[in-house]
């Protein structure tokens, strides 16, 4: 990774904004994937050495860390979750990082945020009275999540509720089946008719990687989730028993990589679920520089979900000031 060398250029990494336009997926065309066949021995090895060949320190460290938060979606997902949770992660979203911080990186009046809020549609209502005239993106998990166990009406309708409810963003789930009897003609039209529901709210599409036996099968379902239009494609929901791994991940990438190659769309890439620490963080953003470029390291094509994340960040960037760790109590709802 290239070093940044003084602060402008620092600032400039933290800011840097490419060119985006939105992914209106093509027509369901087979011929497109069903040849594809990963070779899952390859994937392991590649992935095992990302965060090994590059080494991130010191104030290049620091930078990119700034970077990484601007790409957090900050979640909330619990069945005890209540107005007040809300209101704290909203507050903690639109100053993720305490002041005297920022002000001794050389950073304090760059208003750093989050990538975005992510909550249940009933708590959209709250973010958004949190946030009054903040611009930050708001997205709602819908369509059953996390199981997807619905309906596809039902999952309409609960896209279209949230949409109206205020959610800029909406994190949809696949239904697991389709992609488990290689109904990809399903999956297509399943995913389609949801990227028609959200209208101009960005569409993320979780295939719940976990649940999927196969990197194959993943490439597949990949393939499928873009075709059909998806804005961005995410690994988990966070709930299953495995989530977020550099391996699923490097599969999902290059068939982001291949379809804009294809079409000249560029789509999100979105892991979520057990991506904790900074030193996580920065691998996933290596392997999105090597395998995807700059223009991907971006909150309009990139996305950690995380809840705990933020703090561990805030702690390292502490921690490059002083040359101390700080108590976690210090960095309140990472």
């Amino acid at each position: 990774m290239g070093k940044v060398k003084t602060k402008k250029k620092t600032q400039d990494l933290v800011n840097k904004k490419p060119s985006f336009v939105r992914n209106d997926g093509i027509p369901y065309d087979p011929d497109l994937f069903v040849d594809i066949n990963v070779n899952r021995s390859a994937v392991e090895r590649r992935a095992a050495t990302i965060g090994t060949r590059r080494s991130v320190k010191k104030q290049w460290q620091a930078a990119w860390l700034l970077k990484a938060i601007g790409m957090i979606d900050l979640t909330t997902l619990a069945g005890d979750d209540t107005p007040g949770n809300v209101k704290r992660l909203v507050a903690k979203a639109t100053s993720p990082v305490r002041q005297d911080i920022l002000d001794r990186l050389g950073m304090g009046d760059r208003n750093i945020m989050t990538g975005a809020v992510c909550v249940y549609h009933n708590l959209i209502k709250h973010a958004k009275a949190a946030l009054g005239d903040i611009d930050l993106p708001i997205a709602a998990v819908s369509t059953g999540f996390p199981a997807g166990l619905i309906p596809l009406k039902e999952k309409l309708k609960q896209i279209d509720l949230s949409v109206k409810a205020g959610a800029t963003e909406i994190d949809i789930v696949i239904s697991r089946s389709l992609v488990l009897n290689s109904d990809w003609k399903g999956l297509y039209k399943e995913v389609a008719a949801c990227r028609e529901a959200c209208g101009e709210a960005h569409m993320k599409t979780i295939l719940a990687t976990g649940e999927i036996p196969t990197y194959t099968k993943v490439a597949k379902a990949s393939w499928v989730s873009m075709m059909a239009g998806s804005d961005f494609i995410k690994t988990s929901t966070g709930k299953e028993p495995v989530n977020a791994t550099l391996p699923v991940s490097l599969v999902m990438i290059r068939t982001i990589r291949e379809y804009y190659e294809l079409t000249g769309y560029k789509v999100g890439f979105k892991p979520a679920g057990g991506i904790r620490t900074a030193k996580q963080a920065l691998a996933w953003l290596i392997l999105i520089k090597e395998e995807l470029g700059d223009d991907w390291l971006d909150p309009h094509l990139f996305r950690f979900g995380a809840s705990s994340l933020l703090g561990d960040i805030e702690r390292q960037l502490e921690h490059h000031l002083t040359g101390s760790y700080s108590a976690s109590f210090r960095h309140p709802m990472g």
